[in-house]
C-alpha cells in the first residue's frame, strides 16, 4: 500500500534555497568519493577451483554416494557461517562437486546431517522461499562481470528454485513468485528448463542438478572463468553458510565477492523453443445484460538464441490468465498506489529494462502495456523482445502492440505501439556501468499521439565497499516543452555491517513518463541512511542489533516542504529468527488541496506529528509463525492506529496457509473511519510441479470480496495445465455472485534444437 508517512524534521543546512538543499546532498556523497577510493581487493580473490569435464553424463537421481562418476570430481567442503557464528566453519559437513559436458552443467551436493530426523522441508512449490528450511543454493556469474548471474536452489524434497540476478540483486522485489511480482535486481519469475533430484538417508540429504547450457547465457570460447558461490541453510540452528564468505549485511547475490570457477571451454548451444497455448474461458457477469459468455483462444511464444548470450522472444495474442490477481489496496494518502508486475512475459529479463528508482520513479513500467485504468484488460496483439549480452554490453529491445477498445459510445482506446531500447555496458571487475534507455508510446495512425522518455544512467564502483549511482532523464510529450526532466544521484557505502546512503532525486513539474510509474510528481527529495549491523559477544542466544536513522523529505518547486520523514529505529534479533523493531518517526505533511480518505476529508494545512513504530517477527522455521507492523501516532491533525498482521501455518512440506489483517483506525478532525483489508492464502503442493492455490480478499471500503483459485500442473519452465477460477462479490450476500469466470489453459514447450 502506498501509505506514505511524512515528516516535520528539517536537517541542519536545509533552507528554502535550492543551492543549500543540493549542498546538503552533495556533502556526504563527496565524502564517500574522497575517502573510499582506496579499497581492499576481493577477500575471496584467491578462492577458485578448476571445473571437471565429464565424457559421460551422470544419472540424475539424487544418489551421489553410490555413483562412481562423482568420485573423479574433487569435493568442495569448506563452508563458513555468516550466522549465527560469523566466520566459523559450518556446523554440518557439506560436499559439493561441479562438472560439465558440452551440453550440461552438473552440480552434486551432499548435505551431511547428524540428526537427519530434524531436517525441515517447509515448501514444495516452485520458487518458494528457501530461507526457512534446510536448503542448498548456488549462483553463477557466467560473464564474470561481478554484477549479473543466475541463482538456483532446492530443498530436501527436490523443490525447483531459479532466479535472474541483475546489479547484484539490488532493488525492491517480492520474495515469492506465486505471491507477488518483482521490482529491481532479483527476478524470481524467470523460469529455465533444468532438473534436480534429491535423496534423504541416515547421512542427511543430497541433491543433483542438471542445468542445460542452452538454458543460461554465457560467452563461448576456451579457458573461460565464471563467478560462483554456494549457500547452505540448516534450519534447526537457523544457520546460513557460504563457500565464498561474505561480510555482514550481504547475501549470495553479492557477485563481486564470489569465488571463481576456471578452465571452462564451451561452444555455442543451439536453442529454439516454441511455446503454444490453447485457452477456454466461461464468464458469468450478473452486473451486465449479457449474463453468460464463453470464449476460446490460441496464441504462443517463440524463443530463439541468436547467440549464447542474446535471445529473441516473439509473442502472439499474449495471455496471462494463469497469473495471480493483484492484492487489494486502499489509498490512505494522496499518492499513487503501486501494483507490481506479475505477468511472466514481461518479468523475464525485467532487470535489463529497469532504470530509475524502483517503486518511486520507474522510467519503464511494463504494467502500462495491456492494463488500462482501474486494472481493465487491454488486448495485446503481440510483440517481440531481444535481450541479453554482447560481450560486456547488456542489450534490451522490446516492441509490443495493443489492440483498440470499442464501446457503445465509440472508440475508447486506439491501437498503440510500445517500444523500449535499452543498452548499458558493464566495466569488468569495477562494479561500474554506463547506459541509456529510450521508451516510446505511439498511437497508431495518429501523428501527435505519442510520449517518449530518454535517459542516461550509470554506476561507479568504488572498490568493493562503495558505489555511486544515478540517472538523468527527459520526457517528450506534445504541448510540453519545459520542466520535463528527472534525475537522481545516490552514494552508498556498504561493508562489515555499515550501510551508509545519501541521495537526491528531482522530478520536474512536467515530467511525464506515460509508460513509467511515478509515486508522486514534481518534487525535490534529499535522503540519507545510517545503518549499523552489530553482533555483540557473550550474549547467549541473542544474535545482533541494528541501530539506524534515516530521513527523506519532499519539496515542491515553490520550495514548500510537502512531506518528510525522520525514522529512528533499532532491530533486536535472536539466533532463532525472532526479531523485534522499536522505532519512532517524526513526520510532517503539507496538504495544499483537500483530499478524501475513505469517507473523511483532509483539509489543507501543515501537520506535524510523531508516531511509535513496532515490528515483530517470530521464527519463520516454526510450523506456526507470526509477523506484525504497528504504527501509533499523529496523522493529518488527528491520530491513527495502523496494524498489519500476518499469521503463517505450515503442515509438512505440502500445505501452507497465511491469514492477513491490515487494520487502520483513523481519528481525524473531520471525522473517524476504519479501513480494513483482510484475507488469506492457501496452498497445497501435491508434488513440486503440481499445486493448488487460492487467494481470498476483502476490504470494507469497496465492500468487495474476491476469490482467486488456481490449479497448476507444471511441465518445463512454468508451462503446463492451469485451471483458474475468479469470483468477485459485493457486500449483498443475499444476491447471486456478481461475477464468476473459469479459465482452462494449456501450454507446451517444444524444444526443437535442444536435443
Amino acid at each position: 500500500m502506498s501509505n506514505k508517512i511524512i515528516c516535520n524534521f528539517i536537517p541542519s543546512g536545509i533552507t528554502k534555497s535550492n543551492k543549500k538543499l543540493k549542498l546538503f546532498l552533495l556533502t556526504p556523497i563527496l565524502l564517500f568519493t574522497t575517502i573510499l577510493w582506496a579499497q581492499k581487493n576481493n577477500p575471496n580473490q584467491n578462492l577458485n577451483f578448476p571445473i571437471t569435464f565429464l565424457k559421460t553424463d551422470p544419472t540424475i537421481d539424487g544418489n551421489i554416494l553410490s555413483e562412481a562418476i562423482w568420485e573423479q570430481v574433487p569435493a568442495i567442503t569448506d563452508l563458513k557461517q555468516i550466522k549465527p557464528n560469523y566466520n566459523q566453519p559450518a556446523s554440518e559437513e557439506t560436499a559439493i562437486r561441479v562438472a560439465y559436458t558440452q551440453k550440461t552443467l552438473y552440480i552434486a551436493v551432499i548435505c551431511y546431517d547428524k540428526t537427519p530426523d530434524q531436517i525441515v522441508v517447509s515448501d514444495s512449490r516452485r520458487d518458494g522461499d528457501l530461507s526457512d528450511e534446510d536448503s542448498f543454493l548456488f549462483i553463477l556469474d557466467t560473464y564474470n562481470d561481478q554484477q549479473n548471474g543466475f541463482l538456483f536452489g532446492t530443498n530436501a524434497n527436490g523443490m525447483e528454485y531459479d532466479a535472474q540476478i541483475d546489479n547484484e540483486g539490488e532493488g525492491n522485489f517480492s520474495a515469492n513468485r506465486q505471491q507477488g511480482g518483482v521490482v529491481g535486481g532479483t527476478n524470481i519469475n524467470w523460469d529455465a528448463s533444468w532438473e534436480v533430484k534429491t535423496e534423504t538417508g541416515d547421512y542427511g540429504w543430497s541433491a543433483e542438478f542438471a542445468i542445460p547450457l542452452r538454458s543460461i547465457r554465457f560467452n563461448s570460447g576456451t579457458d573461460k572463468i565464471w563467478g560462483i558461490n554456494f549457500q547452505r541453510n540448516i534450519s534447526k540452528r537457523s544457520e546460513t553458510a557460504f563457500w565464498a564468505n561474505l561480510p555482514l549485511g550481504f547475501d549470495i547475490k553479492r557477485l563481486s565477492l564470489a569465488g571463481k570457477m576456471t578452465g571452462i571451454e564451451l561452444k555455442s548451444p543451439k536453442n529454439l523453443k516454441v511455446i503454444p497455448y490453447v485457452l477456454s474461458q466461461a464468464i458469468r457477469d450478473n452486473t451486465s445484460q449479457k449474463n453468460i459468455s464463453a470464449t476460446a483462444d490460441i496464441g504462443g511464444d517463440i524463443k530463439y538464441s541468436l547467440t549464447p548470450g542474446l535471445t529473441l522472444d516473439l509473442t502472439y495474442n499474449t495471455d496471462f490468465a494463469q497469473v495471480e490477481v493483484d492484492e487489494q489496496q486502499v489509498n490512505l494518502d494522496r499518492f499513487n498506489l503501486f501494483f507490481p508486475e506479475k505477468r511472466p512475459f514481461f518479468l523475464e529479463n525485467a532487470g535489463q529494462f529497469s532504470v530509475g528508482s524502483p517503486g518511486e520513479v520507474d522510467l519503464f513500467f511494463s504494467r502500462r502495456i495491456g492494463i488500462g485504468e482501474g486494472g481493465s484488460i487491454v488486448p495485446i496483439i503481440g510483440g517481440s523482445r531481444v535481450s541479453g549480452k554482447i560481450g560486456q554490453t547488456n542489450v534490451g529491445l522490446l516492441s509490443m502492440f495493443t489492440d483498440e477498445i470499442d464501446s457503445e459510445g465509440g472508440l475508447d482506446l486506439v491501437k498503440n505501439n510500445y517500444s523500449v531500447a535499452r543498452v548499458n555496458h558493464d566495466f569488468a571487475k569495477s562494479r561500474s556501468s554506463l547506459g541509456g534507455i529510450f521508451v516510446n508510446r505511439n498511437g497508431i495512425g495518429i501523428s501527435e499521439d505519442y510520449n517518449r522518455v530518454f535517459a542516461m544512467d550509470g554506476r561507479l564502483g568504488l572498490g568493493k565497499k562503495a558505489q555511486v549511482t544515478g540517472y538523468l532523464s527527459k520526457s517528450s510529450t506534445p504541448g510540453i516543452d519545459n520542466r520535463d526532466h528527472a534525475f537522481n544521484i545516490l552514494g552508498v557505502y556498504n561493508w562489515n555491517g555499515w550501510n551508509l546512503r545519501a541521495g537526491y532525486t528531482e522530478v520536474g513539474e512536467n515530467f511525464n513518463p506515460e509508460v513509467g510509474f511515478l509515486l508522486r510528481s514534481a518534487f525535490k527529495k534529499p535522503e540519507f541512511l545510517i545503518f549499523k549491523q552489530w553482533r555483540p559477544k557473550n550474549t547467549g542466544k541473542f544474535l545482533e542489533v541494528r541501530p539506524h536513522i534515516s530521513y527523506r523529505g519532499y519539496w515542491n518547486f515553490n520550495n514548500t516542504q510537502e512531506t518528510g520523514f525522520l525514522h529512528v529505529d533499532n532491530h533486536w534479533v535472536w539466533e532463532s529468527g525472532f526479531e523485534v523493531h522499536t522505532g519512532i518517526n517524526f513526520t510532517k505533511e503539507t496538504v495544499l488541496e483537500a483530499f478524501p480518505i475513505s469517507q473523511v476529508t483532509v483539509d489543507p494545512g501543515v501537520y506535524d506529528h510523531q508516531e511509535f513504530q513496532f515490528v515483530l517477527f517470530t521464527n519463520s522455521n516454526n510450523k506456526l509463525a507470526y509477523r506484525t507492523r504497528t504504527v501509533i501516532g499523529g496523522y493529518f491533525g488527528g491520530n491513527r492506529i495502523s496494524s498489519n498482521n500476518t499469521t503463517s501455518l505450515r503442515l509438512g512440506d505440502k500445505f501452507n496457509a497465511e491469514a492477513n489483517l491490515n487494520y487502520n483506525r483513523l481519528n481525524l478532525p473531520n471525522g473517524s473511519t476504519d479501513v480494513v483489508i483482510t484475507g488469506g492464502r492457501l496452498a497445497y503442493s501435491f508434488t513440486p510441479r503440481m499445486f493448488l492455490q487460492s487467494l481470498v480478499q476483502y476490504n470494507n471500503v469497496s465492500r468487495i470480496t474476491s476469490v482467486n483459485a488456481r490449479f497448476g500442473l507444471l511441465r518445463n519452465a512454468n508451462t503446463g495445465l492451469f485451471v483458474v477460477v475468479n469470483i468477485i462479490k459485493d457486500n449483498d450476500f443475499n444476491d447471486r455472485l456478481n461475477n464468476q469466470n473459469i479459465t482452462i489453459k494449456y501450454s507446451h514447450q517444444f524444444d526443437l534444437l535442444g536435443k
